[in-house]
């Protein structure tokens, strides 16, 4: 077979360039370390969205190809999504871990092709075993979210089962993907969460542990927060103007942290080309850190990194019952366009999910 079905862009806009194909051309091993992956299941993340806008091409086409030596000057076609929960169908030389057949979860880097495919290759240091109690399209919705949010509350943000127990931690933007696996990530490590979301979300983020719920409609936000005891860790998963207000809210002097998930990085780079974009991102976090640092708290940028071993610690929560996906629609694999929609209109409720192996 050289041949397969997937979802692909030729260009960057709105829902319409996403075109069904069954012509894109079968994923090779090219490196030793790689592994092909049947695609069961997908999901769509917000980057997906940015992604098919155009949002970061520049750093993402350095990345895709640094020393500028394919033939072709463009990253098109290009397939979107970054979650596969699937099976392995082939390993290069080098991968011992795996075998055909396994089954195995994995979130693909925003510069390789994505998951909106029948197969998809991937590093075998970016897989991991699914975690065995959760089926394919359950276990789908968790990779992007959970690396990220995994990402900034331990990489970043440095907590961890032993020190986590008892710090008060604040959640913005506590409904959407990353926000409902970070309220179960710091509850299972023993925190005491405050999750703000909309109302009617309220009751999920009980569900997933939140011991107070801050509805962000139901007036000022920041008195309603302002009202509560100081917090030892943020996680901001909205940004704007809560940043000018939300590192008030941290203890002072205590090693208290405000990690963010809304960086101008690639925003940089798209229209200030790579050097320069890059100087101005550092200078920017450079002197809010220090800025910060002296009003004695710390200011953090957090990113998405892809880990097969972090996924290997997350299925561990996942099968011991402490981590539980939530999806809030799944989608047949000619449905993409309309997941895609689905997405944009906001407010989820944890993840939209693809069935990719659903003939519709």
């Amino acid at each position: 077979r050289s041949y397969m079905p997937s979802w692909v862009i030729d260009r960057y806009g709105r829902n319409d360039v996403l075109r069904f194909t069954r012509d894109m051309l079968f994923p090779i091993i090219h490196f030793p370390n790689e592994v092909i992956i049947k695609v069961h299941a997908a999901s769509l993340n917000p980057i997906d969205l940015s992604m098919r806008s155009g949002y970061g091409a520049t750093a993402l086409n350095m990345k895709r190809d640094p020393l500028k030596l394919k033939s072709t000057d463009t990253e098109f076609p290009l397939t979107l999504g970054r979650d596969v929960s699937g099976v392995v169908m082939e390993c290069g030389l080098n991968v011992s871990y795996f075998k055909p057949g396994d089954e195995v979860w994995a979130a693909v880097p925003p510069w390789k092709q994505g998951t909106l495919s029948e197969f998809v290759v991937a590093s075998g240091n970016e897989v991991s075993f699914k975690p065995k109690c959760l089926s394919h399209i359950e276990a789908a919705s968790l990779p992007y979210v959970g690396l990220t949010a995994w990402s900034a509350i331990h990489k970043v943000g440095g907590l961890n089962q032993s020190n986590c127990s008892g710090k008060r931690v604040l959640i913005l933007g506590a409904s959407g993907g990353v926000g409902t696996f970070a309220v179960q990530l710091v509850k299972a490590w023993g925190a005491h969460v405050t999750a703000v979301c909309s109302h009617d979300a309220s009751t999920l983020m009980k569900n997933l542990g939140a011991d107070d719920v801050i509805d962000y409609k139901s007036g000022n936000l920041e008195e309603q927060l302002k009202a509560l005891p100081l917090f030892d860790f943020i996680l901001d998963n909205v940004g704007g103007s809560t940043e000018k207000w939300a590192l008030d809210l941290l203890k002072k002097w205590s090693g208290a942290t405000y990690v963010t998930l809304v960086t101008p990085f690639l925003i940089n780079m798209d229209k200030l080309g790579v050097a320069d974009g890059m100087l101005q991102t550092g200078v920017t976090v450079g002197s809010k850190t220090v800025k910060h640092l002296f009003k004695g708290v710390h200011y953090r940028w957090a990113f998405f990194m892809p880990s097969g071993p972090s996924l290997d610690e997350i299925a561990t929560l996942v099968d011991s019952g402490k981590i539980q996906p939530v999806i809030d629609e799944v989608f047949t694999f000619s449905e993409v366009p309309k997941a895609f929609l689905k997405l944009e209109g906001g407010h989820a409720r944890g993840k939209t999910v693809i069935n990719v192996i659903s003939k519709k």
